[in-house]
């Protein structure tokens, strides 16, 4: 389909040397350390997260690039599990490490292609591209537009006066627990009982006359809707309507929760707040779903006013 995200300013870093001995190292202030021999390189259920560089090993390997073992370190103020897409972070960043250390180049989105395989033999998730995407080619005071099937990349200015605002609900996500797989299997038997390539070749007209069973016409009706969407949010970018993008944003979340079904109490609470405060134009749960975080759009004066009520009513009724 077609997407839509953006950069933030929160991030992580890969630094590290050529390490001798046939070892791999990688540590993490907040994750510990760990180390496999490159012979046996394989996912590590003792260190998930380190499964994430490793997969770009692998990745980089069967290119048949000169990689070598190496020690690295991963730093960085990017929360995880929140749905900010630490994972792609961790895969460009490790990526673009072992390409410098290497001396070697990939085109940008043929790295973007490398790490969503990482996601999908080397974790298991079947996750998009849209978050290595951002990580690639996201820049400042843009949100960028992904088209999955011709491959375009275009970044769109934000609305001056504007910003975007994460809040994070306190649960922890785990795509990679089945939720997320399962809802893209329910998306691929929806397009292949309306006999189509995909959802995106589907429409409201097509879903009204088909016989989907019910759960499959809500999933259907949210990617389609959201498709959609995704173009209409690139129109209103381009011609600098925050408050119509705003707009759109909130009718996204209905469909996430509704349709979808990929939120939970805690998003639709934080996402329920913001709605309420003054300056703020909308709001939605942001990355897969089921836990993590949510982007408000606001008017960029009020910004720290609006992350800080929203904070004290959010913590007031969670006491998380």
């Amino acid at each position: 389909g077609i997407v839509l995200g953006a950069a933030i300013d929160r991030g992580l870093t890969v630094t590290g040397r050529r390490q001798e001995g046939g070892l791999i190292r990688i540590s993490s202030a907040k994750m510990g350390s760990m180390e496999i021999r490159r012979a046996e390189l394989c996912p590590q259920a003792e260190h998930p997260w380190a499964n994430y560089a490793l997969g770009v090993v692998s990745e980089l390997d069967s290119l048949g690039l000169p990689i070598p073992n190496f020690s690295a370190r991963v730093d960085g103020d990017l929360p995880a599990e929140s749905g900010l897409a630490s994972s792609a972070a961790l895969e460009v960043a490790t990526a673009f490490f072992l390409l410098k250390l290497s001396r070697a180049e990939l085109p940008r989105l043929q790295i973007a292609k490398l790490c969503q395989r990482v996601e999908h033999q080397f974790v298991g998730v079947q996750s998009g591209l849209l978050d290595q995407v951002c990580s690639i080619f996201g820049c400042e005071g843009h949100a960028v537009f992904f088209d999955a099937r011709n491959e375009e990349v275009r970044t769109i200015p934000f609305p001056c006066g504007f910003a975007l605002l994460i809040a994070e609900s306190g649960s922890k996500r785990e795509l990679a627990s089945g939720l997320y797989n399962q809802r893209r299997n329910e998306t691929q038997l929806a397009a292949k009982a309306l006999g189509t390539p995909t959802l995106r070749d589907a429409s409201r007209a097509t879903l009204e006359k088909s016989n989907l069973p019910p759960v499959l016409l809500r999933r259907a009706t949210h990617i389609v809707d959201e498709n959609e969407r995704v173009r209409r949010a690139r129109e209103l970018l381009s011609a600098g309507d925050g408050r119509g993008f705003g707009a759109l944003m909130n009718d996204s979340h209905e469909s996430s929760r509704t349709n979808f079904e990929n939120s939970t109490p805690e998003l639709d609470l934080l996402v329920d707040i913001a709605r309420t405060l003054p300056g703020v134009c909308g709001a939605r749960l942001t990355g897969g779903g089921f836990g993590g975080a949510i982007v408000a759009l606001c008017e960029q004066t009020r910004a720290t006013v609006v992350g800080q009520e929203l904070a004290r009513q959010y913590v007031n009724r969670t006491k998380i």
